[in-house]
């Protein structure tokens, strides 16, 4: 571009270079005004549900440590003294965090969607430019306090709920021995004066090869335009990376610092758990090599650590030891040079966009399209064949008694995808006929990721079974019908099988798999999308005549016209409610 020479040339080069300012003056005039918005909705709306339940939260948690029977006396006692201070810390620390999450959320938000609409896929650029993340946000800021309120409302009950039930027959409650508190109590002094010291030593030393390592990435995939260089427009971005990766080292820093003490007190947990204060001891060792341990894999470097690792458990059985070991050599055998290939290469496919290319991950918001999108189409073919009632719905809705919805309507399609699976004898989960989850495309998420290796294992059971077609007809009905606690539930509910072995490994399954529903169903956003399926076969038994039948049929002319009106009087007012009624 040449420099305007003259008068003229730089007065026009001024006047016609004014468009643009007022444009980019006004795009981010637009862009801030979001911001603000975003955090006065997020930090009121969260602040208020804090505040607003925080009473409830304190004597509710009070009530169900003292009236729970996992817990044993000397826990209760000693939770009960110290309660008063994470409970008192918790307005703050919510306050402080929902407006740390909206300021970061308000500014980075519109300023991304900006970028985005620059690139492709738009054809108003313009358009999308000033338009593109201002009413999206806003409404992701509302969904940011819908999620939190069922959090509060709904999860917290729910754990409470689960530390309240009964203990099984043999389990032990979960206590502390007084006489072993004196030494947890040494080991964890000592694990704090000499722990902390190391581990931050360590990580200290660590710090300059991160900080060199990190660059030497960002820099190689600036020059070959990979990573987070591959699109245009996050090359500011990823400028602006390069130049804050010092402050990153820097957290990592305090991040291990801080670590550091939950490393060191957890020695009093294994003088507890292997009553041996010599046990202990050796954890203060031990500990330092683990970390520098995870410090190398972390960093890429050579296996191992140079620092003594002693064993600090000493309640492994021999048995598992011989079986392990016999496993490794007949492994090293038959796979001693991929074994030794693989201890050669370092992170082989890290760089390889071909592999990237060919293993399209999902998403999580796939999987729980996927979910929900099948439990409402097979909700409503359930409704029709009277599986599901309209009293459960209205139940639902009313008394907030929905487990059969909530619970038993998921793992019904879950377990229609375990069948599924297992009899096309396939690798992962099929979801659809062209889609197969697996340990290569599930979602990058760790909640998730405690789900597909039950459900792996679960199918694999399932596979070995052997289902005929009557069973997996019976089973289908069984988990929506049935109780699950012993073989002798199932009698007469039309089993083909007698075998009460067979029934029990089959009601074990369904045990875990609602297990996994019920823990699916306290995450916020599966508490959001529940209330859109519930409204929708509302709908659908409305439509379908269902709920006109289940009260009792509908009269003719204007009585017809009148229940109607009712009806859609009904639909306005439970659209408004909160599925699940009150908890409290």
């Amino acid at each position: 571009m040449e420099v305007p020479t003259g008068v003229m040339a730089t007065l026009w080069s001024f006047i016609s270079f004014l468009p643009f300012f007022f444009l980019l003056l006004a795009l981010g005039v637009v862009k801030a005004a979001v911001g603000p918005v975003v955090t006065v909705v997020v930090l009121v709306g969260n602040s208020s549900v804090v505040i607003g339940m925080w009473p409830a939260h304190f004597i509710w948690t009070y009530y169900c440590v003292m009236k729970t029977k996992r817990l044993g006396l000397v826990l209760k006692i000693f939770l009960l003294v110290m309660l008063p201070l994470p409970l008192i810390l918790w307005p703050i620390l919510g306050i402080l965090g929902s407006l740390v999450v909206a300021i970061g959320y308000g500014f980075f938000a519109p300023l991304i969607a900006t970028f985005e609409a620059v690139g492709e896929g738009f054809v108003d650029k313009l358009y999308h430019c000033f338009s593109g993340g201002c009413v999206d946000t806003i409404k992701g800021a509302c969904t940011l306090v819908v999620d939190f309120t069922d959090f509060c409302f709904h999860s917290y009950f729910s754990y409470m709920d689960d530390l309240c039930e009964k203990v099984a027959v043999g389990e032990t409650p979960m206590d502390v021995k007084l006489t072993k508190l004196p030494s947890c109590l040494l080991v964890c002094l000592l694990g704090v004066l000499l722990d902390v010291p190391m581990i931050s030593i360590v990580a200290l030393c660590k710090s300059p090869y991160l900080l060199l390592k990190g660059w030497h990435r960002l820099f190689h995939d600036l020059i070959g335009r990979e990573g987070p260089f591959l699109e245009t427009v996050c090359v500011p971005f990823a400028g602006l990376a390069i130049v804050l990766w010092p402050l990153a080292v820097i957290g990592a820093l305090v991040s291990a610092f801080l670590c550091s003490f939950l490393l060191g007190l957890y020695g009093g947990v294994v003088v507890h758990q292997e009553d041996s204060l010599r046990m202990g001891l050796v954890y203060i060792v031990a500990v330092i090599s683990i970390f520098d341990e995870y410090t190398n894999d972390l960093l890429y470097l050579r296996e191992g650590s140079w620092l003594p690792r002693p064993r600090y458990r000493k309640s492994q059985v021999d048995q598992e030891h011989r079986e392990q070991k016999n496993e490794v050599e007949q492994n090293k055998t038959k796979n001693g040079k991929v074994l030794s290939g693989l201890n050669r290469t370092k992170l082989a496919s890290e760089r390889s966009r071909t592999m990237k290319r060919a293993i399209q991950q999902l998403k999580p918001i796939q999987i729980w399209d996927w979910l929900f999108r099948s439990c409402e189409i097979n909700g409503r073919i359930l409704l029709g064949e009277g599986l599901i009632t309209v009293a459960d719905i209205e139940e639902c809705i009313v008394k907030g008694k929905c487990k059969k919805l909530s619970v038993k309507l998921p793992s019904w399609c879950i377990l229609q995808c375990l069948l599924r699976s297992a009899k096309s004898d396939s690798y992962g989960l099929l979801i659809s006929d062209e889609v197969e989850v697996s340990n290569f495309n599930w979602p990058n998420d760790k909640v998730l990721d405690w789900i597909l290796g039950p459900l792996l294992i679960m199918k694999d059971q399932i596979r070995r079974l052997q289902l005929d077609e009557n069973e997996e007809a019976c089973l289908r009905k069984l988990i929506l019908t049935s109780k699950t606690e012993k073989p002798e539930d199932w009698d007469g509910e039309g089993f083909p099988s007698d075998d009460n072995i067979r029934k029990a490994q089959l009601q074990a399954i369904f045990r875990r798999l609602q297990g996994i529903v019920t823990n699916m169903s306290r995450i916020p956003s599966f508490r959001r999308r529940f209330k859109s399926l519930v409204k929708s076969l509302y709908l659908e038994a409305i439509e379908t005549g269902a709920l006109t039948e289940a009260r009792g049929g509908s009269a003719s002319g204007s009585k017809t016209s009148d229940g109607r009106k009712r009806q859609n009087k009904n639909i306005g007012r439970w659209s408004s409610l909160d599925v699940g009624g009150s908890i409290v």
